[in-house]
């Protein structure tokens, strides 16, 4: 098959101009198309006026040797990709168990991957599974009420069950490993509109029920799962030479789980966990990280910038966004997942602290547009050389947050207008928050450090040039956004393993190596097969 790109029609076009386009590009008649079919599908909103879709497609012809000779050297035809996924090994006769700490985008895929190979994995997450959590999360977000173990952060899913559901990224992935992700994920119950859309998105109620299609999956090859069960402690076998390696997990009861090849894949927030592998002396480094508000616009704001007169076209949906602007203080600001249609909500996972994360369904029909406004911070603003210096600052302005909203989870929110002016807003303005429990207006400016702020003021209207109204004076901040990723890497060899202790697969967002679904899955599947690889070469070795 060959593989055309860059197929441009009319954003209205009828069903029968894409086989004659495809026809028209290979200088064939539409009878010689002996199938066809869509891989990506995406739109050109560059002229508002006149918006264009733009596909990928997949072609069998009749002559396609002949075709390729004709049309040598043109960028946009090349054979069709091989994107199935093969397993890299299976698991030999008695092989024993690996464990998979952490049951996020991430956890799942290596577990996933892990159980169709046959080596049954045992996933420990320290949260509920899905359904659990998503009563406990409501909890806070009607209730004001935080389960520490069970909330956005912690639980089966992960964070990113309850957040816009994108599933594209801008890892290079020369395997197609995002392809098998997203094949997974239809075959649980995803439209499979996310197989061909550019940008695809899946909304956080899909989401629920195809982690749980994909937990029983893993069972029904051998996975166990066990909810609720924190690790606490590693145990480590330190050898002759100075080499140490791990022998097993301690659990919060007070269980031993013996382990010799462990997947860490818990998340960006757990905290106390990577205290605890510091204190082992596992390698850790600090890691640049981001940090700021949410901002809240209505969609329809956002919808006429883009689209112009197509806004409301329902092929069109809800509009995103993507900003960036290079700051004269050295900083970049930017626009960080951006929820089209959706709600800013609490994702604290700790007591007394206020943390701000967006989320979407899949409609994309709630009246607000948000996305994270954050600024780019590194290891030399965290007042400290220590590897978890990144942690300790996040700390601090969650806790500031949290006072600031006036306590109960009610975030520190300010109008646009009052943020540029700087002064302190004693109400707000048109847009409505959609952030639960509540807004309380503040001056957010007091809970970052300068340089933050002015990077966020020179930024805003530079922002409203680009979308109209962007800057509008009651566009809404919401703070803090302190999540964006993981502020510590834990480092890693070319096998995937701890550089200091063999037998740990740091994996995924938490361990600085992901952001975002995609990606995290994405890494899930390297850190299962390094993982198999490492157990079938043990093996042998003892044979």
């Amino acid at each position: 098959m060959l593989r055309i790109s860059e197929l441009k029609l009319p954003l209205d076009h009828p069903p029968q101009a894409l086989p004659a386009a495809i026809a028209a590009r290979l200088g064939v008649g539409e009878g010689d198309l002996l199938s066809w079919s869509v891989w990506k599908r995406a739109h050109d909103a560059r002229k508002k006026a006149a918006i264009l879709k733009v596909y990928i497609v997949d072609v069998e012809l009749a002559d396609e040797a002949g075709v390729v000779a004709r049309m040598a050297g043109d960028p946009h035809l090349r054979p069709t990709p091989d994107t199935s996924y093969r397993p890299v090994a299976r698991a030999p006769a008695g092989a024993p168990r690996p464990v998979v700490i952490g049951a996020g985008p991430c956890g799942l895929f290596a577990a996933l991957i892990l159980a169709e190979m046959g080596f049954r994995p045992i996933i420990i997450d320290r949260g509920k599974a899905v359904r659990e959590r998503t009563k406990d999360t409501w909890g806070l977000w009607r209730r004001g009420e935080l389960d520490p173990e069970s909330n956005v952060q912690f639980g089966e899913g992960g964070a990113g069950t309850f957040s816009d559901g994108k599933l594209y990224s801008q890892v290079k992935d020369p395997r197609h490993l995002g392809r098998k992700v997203l094949t997974e994920f239809v075959a649980a119950g995803a439209p499979a509109e996310i197989l061909t859309e550019a940008h695809p998105h899946i909304g956080t109620f899909r989401l629920v029920t195809m982690v749980e299609s994909l937990r029983a999956k893993i069972e029904a090859l051998g996975g166990e799962y066990r909810f609720g069960q924190q690790v606490t402690d590693v145990e480590i076998e330190a050898a002759a030479d100075g080499t140490r390696r791990l022998r097993g997990l301690h659990l919060k009861g007070g269980e031993f789980v013996a382990a010799s090849q462990v997947v860490l894949a818990v998340g960006h927030s757990s905290r106390d966990t990577f205290a605890m592998l510091h204190d082992r002396g596992v390698h850790i480094e600090a890691k640049p990280f981001s940090i700021g508000f949410r901002i809240e616009h209505p969609q329809s704001w956002i919808d006429k910038a883009l689209f112009g007169p197509c806004a409301g076209h329902p092929d069109l949906g809800a509009a995103s966004y993507s900003l960036s602007h290079h700051c004269a203080n050295g900083r970049t600001a930017y626009s960080f997942c951006m929820c089209p249609g959706g709600t800013v909500v609490a994702a604290t996972s700790a007591p007394g602290r206020v943390v701000t994360n967006g989320m979407s369904q899949y409609s994309r029909n709630e009246r607000n547009a948000n996305s994270g406004f954050v600024v780019g911070i590194d290891p030399a603003d965290y007042g400290s050389d220590h590897p978890l210096a990144g942690i300790a600052l996040q700390d601090e302005l969650e806790r500031a947050a949290f006072t600031a909203g006036g306590g109960g989870y009610h975030a520190p929110g300010q109008r646009v207008g009052d943020f540029l002016a700087g002064r302190a807003s004693s109400d707000l303005g048109s847009v409505v928050p959609s952030y639960k429990p509540g807004v309380a207006p503040t001056d957010l400016a007091a809970l970052m450090p300068d340089y933050v702020v002015v990077a966020m003021r020179e930024a805003l209207p530079v922002f409203g040039r680009k979308i109209p109204r962007y800057d509008d004076p009651d566009a809404l901040l919401t703070g803090v956004e302190t999540r964006t990723s993981s502020p510590i890497r834990i480092t890693r060899g070319a096998d995937f393993q701890s550089l200091n202790l063999a037998g740990l697969f740091p994996a995924g967002e938490g361990a600085g190596y992901a952001g975002g679904i995609l990606s995290a899955a994405i890494d899930g599947i390297k850190v299962a097969e390094a993982v198999a690889r490492a157990m079938v070469e043990t093996k042998a070795s003892v044979s």
